[in-house]
């Protein structure tokens, strides 16, 4: 049995909320691969925010591309990982930074962690357009 998702399945699982984790190669050495919010909507781009300061944009701006994965935590496991070149990068508006903490956080906690954010400003999204991905749905075994 295939443990591999469909088109609409692995479209479907990563526009759900999971914590993703980036990876970027590097030319210093090793692959940066940290936790990451991130958005996305069937068919569309994927697109994060970060600070253009920080080691993530500094490496997606030197790489050109970047991958995520996004999985389940707990069994029976499923994952989604994605990769693709990076398509634009622009200075994230405040309707962005709103929706993608609502997104995790829901309007009263996300609301709190705007508010505590607000200082940092100049943060950029940076959308990537999927190209090559991974899946495996365990739950398969049970389904099928």
């Amino acid at each position: 049995m295939s443990h591999s998702m469909s088109q609409a399945e692995r479209e479907a699982f990563l526009a759900d909320v999971h914590v993703g984790v980036i990876g970027i190669a590097t030319a210093a050495g090793p692959a940066l691969a940290v936790p990451i919010w991130y958005g996305y909507e069937p068919g569309g781009e994927l697109w994060v925010i970060t600070e253009p300061s920080s080691v993530k944009a500094r490496a997606i701006a030197s790489a050109g591309r970047f991958s995520l994965c996004a999985q389940t935590e707990a069994p029976p496991y499923k994952y989604v990982s994605v990769e693709g070149p990076v398509t634009s990068t622009e200075v994230c508006d405040e309707p962005t930074r709103r929706a993608m903490a609502y997104r995790y956080l829901g309007p009263e906690f996300g609301d709190m962690y705007l508010e505590s954010t607000a200082d940092r400003g100049g943060s950029h999204v940076y959308r990537m357009s999927p190209e090559r991905w991974y899946t495996v749905d365990f739950a398969k075994d049970f389904t099928g």
